[in-house]
C-alpha cells in the first residue's frame, strides 16, 4: 500500500512498484489509508507511509495500522531528513525509513530489507 497526499508522489510510486512486479493500492490521505488498511490489510504486505499529510500525519497513521495489525510492515516515507519526527516513529517500531525523493533502486533495496528481515 503507498500512501501519500501528493498526486505525482503517487502516480510515479505506482508505476515504479508495478514495474518491478508489485501490485499496488493507494491511499492520498492518512483517514484514507485507515479505511484501506481495515478493509485490506490482511492483502497489504507492506506500507510505504509519507510522514507529512495534512489531515491525519505518518505518525499516527502508523499507530492505527499498527493497532490494527501489530505486525505490519511499515516503510517510512519523507522529504524532511530521518531527524526528529521520523526517529520518534522509527523508535515505536516502524520498519524502515526512506528519504524523498528516491528512485526505484532506492526502494526496491528498502523493501527487501524489510521483507528479508521477517
Amino acid at each position: 500500500m503507498l500512501v501519500d497526499d501528493e498526486a505525482i508522489a503517487v502516480e510515479v510510486g505506482i508505476e515504479m512498484l508495478e514495474k518491478a512486479g508489485f501490485s499496488v493500492v493507494s491511499a492520498m490521505s492518512g483517514k484514507g489509508a485507515i479505511e484501506l488498511y481495515w478493509d485490506q490489510g490482511s492483502e497489504i504486505d507492506l506500507v510505504i507511509l509519507d510522514m507529512i499529510m495534512p489531515d491525519i500525519g505518518g505518525g499516527d497513521v502508523f499507530d492505527e495500522i499498527k493497532a490494527i495489525n501489530p505486525q505490519a510492515k511499515v516503510l517510512l516515507s519523507s522529504g524532511y531528513s530521518i531527524d526528529g519526527k521520523a526517529t520518534e516513529i522509527l523508535q515505536r517500531g516502524c520498519n524502515g525509513f526512506i528519504q524523498k525523493p528516491f528512485g526505484l533502486d532506492q526502494l526496491m533495496k528498502k523493501i527487501f530489507e524489510i521483507i528479508e528481515k521477517n
